[in-house]
């Protein structure tokens, strides 16, 4: 079965889509790719971000990713914001869908981590819907 492309995308790719990909590559690596990237991507990955996702997940972001633009991501199947009114007009994508996450730049631990639990929530319902073949109904996404 191929596995499709995931990407989670916000304007900077320093924090929400940084920890999403982070999760994803955790929780589904047998159910799909996880990329992320930025309309403007950032010199650097939010440092709360990173504190938040080595103590829950063990992942040290610093080591394995980096702010990266959207045209360095590879052919993608599933786009999903990240609920930051990103627009990605010219970015082919077999579906999208968005997050409608807060951003908790600047803001308490406890708000990074609180993040960071929704995203691993929506990670989950994500890769159910792909292992059940949902998005196989959505208009112009085949599996192969």
């Amino acid at each position: 079965m191929h596995k499709p492309n995931v990407a989670f995308i916000c304007v900077h790719n320093s924090c929400r889509s940084q920890m999403a990909e982070a999760i994803a590559k955790v929780l589904a690596p047998g159910v799909f790719n996880a990329f992320s990237a930025g309309t403007e991507a950032a010199e650097r990955i939010n440092p709360d971000a990173v504190q938040v996702i080595k103590e829950l997940y063990r992942v040290d972001m610093d080591q394995t990713q980096k702010p990266k633009p959207l045209q360095s991501l590879p052919p993608i199947d599933i786009l999903v914001t990240m609920g930051c009114n990103v627009h990605c007009p010219d970015f082919p994508a077999k579906y999208r869908e968005d997050w409608e996450l807060e951003d908790p730049t600047g803001k308490p631990k406890a708000e990074f981590i609180k993040t960071a639990k929704l995203i691993e929530g929506k990670v989950k319902d994500l890769m159910a819907r792909v292992q059940e073949g949902s998005f196989i109904k959505c208009e112009g996404f085949k599996s192969s």
